[in-house]
């Protein structure tokens, strides 16, 4: 049945909406992530680039529905497969689009200006960026930037120089990790590389494993010296029978590097699955398909909330 109830859910790709959560980034590390009031507000704003995102996608949706339809996997997608409308596509894409971007405004108005900055860059991403080697890259990761910027306005919190040079190199590997997933799969059939993305046609295997190289690298580097500069008084117990001096200035030590581990293991295993399953194309696909990095996130974020919220480190 045309525009039935599953396909709609389908054509708004709420699976990607896990992209969104990037935006209590800066909450956490402020140390008031438990706060009510503030993880409220956040959560609104969660929820506005939910139905912003989705907007987006649904416009990209149009703007490729040819192309989609040669495409392995993209041919499925509810437009390319005429399982929705190009009118109900529109009519969705026009709501989630205004309405976002007025309750930003009533969230905060940074948060508007954020929004609106999101969704120009995203809709000419879909009209004409994309089409442009290099800048298809950097308007991706830009997606991921904003989302964290935003996480900062609507908190009210600040986000260091290391943290926000960490963002920076990881949402550029993951939207390289994309680009070398896109070629690896569409390399495989005849003439679908030029018919699908023309762009992809400017990258090579080796370049792009440069590119990936630099950024997974960047972004160990900025994610340790993020952790070594942050929290530097070590673990505070305050409990009144075990005075926090008990034991001297062993435990005196910058433990938020512990949390370097699963992100050294998340970015090994990541890389591992574009080259070994040809995988990257969809970063949430292969998070939710993958036990072993799902776990590797799950680690770092209990790890982080007992360092950061329970032993104070």
């Amino acid at each position: 049945m045309k525009n039935s109830l599953r396909d709609i859910v389908r054509l708004l790709r709420p699976r990607q909406w896990i992209k969104n959560f990037a935006i209590y980034a800066v909450l956490l590390f402020s140390g008031s992530f438990f706060d009510p009031n503030l993880f409220l507000k956040v959560t609104y704003g969660f929820l506005v680039f939910c139905a912003l995102s989705s907007s987006i996608y649904i416009v990209n949706d149009l703007f490729d529905i040819e192309k989609d339809r040669i495409h392995p996997f993209k041919r499925l997608r509810p437009l390319a497969h005429n399982d929705v409308s190009i009118s109900v596509a529109v009519s969705l894409a026009a709501i989630f689009a205004v309405g976002a971007i007025v309750i930003s405004y009533f969230i905060e108005p940074g948060f508007f200006l954020i929004t609106s900055v999101y969704f120009i860059l995203h809709l000419s991403y879909s009209a004409y960026l994309k089409h442009i080697e290099i800048i298809d890259i950097l308007t991706l990761a830009a997606g991921y930037i904003l989302r964290v910027f935003a996480g900062e306005v609507v908190s009210n919190s600040h986000i260091s120089a290391w943290l926000f040079l960490t963002v920076i190199s990881l949402s550029l590997f993951l939207a390289i990790g994309k680009r070398r997933s896109e070629i690896t799969l569409l390399s495989h059939q005849a003439g679908a590389l030029l018919n699908t993305r023309k762009t992809l046609s400017h990258y090579t295997d080796k370049l792009l494993d440069i590119y990936l190289s630099i950024f997974a690298t960047s972004t160990f580097l900025s994610y340790a010296l993020f952790t070594f500069s942050e929290n530097p008084t070590g673990l505070q117990f305050n409990f009144t029978f075990f005075p926090a001096d008990a034991l001297g200035t062993y435990l005196q030590r910058k433990w938020l590097m512990v949390t370097i581990i699963p992100v050294v293991y998340g970015l090994m295993r990541y890389l591992q699955r574009i080259y070994e399953k040809q995988e990257g194309e969809s970063p949430e696909r292969v998070l939710f398909s993958d036990k072993p990095l799902l776990v590797s996130v799950v680690i770092w974020t209990v790890i982080v909330i007992i360092l950061l919220y329970v032993v104070k480190a």
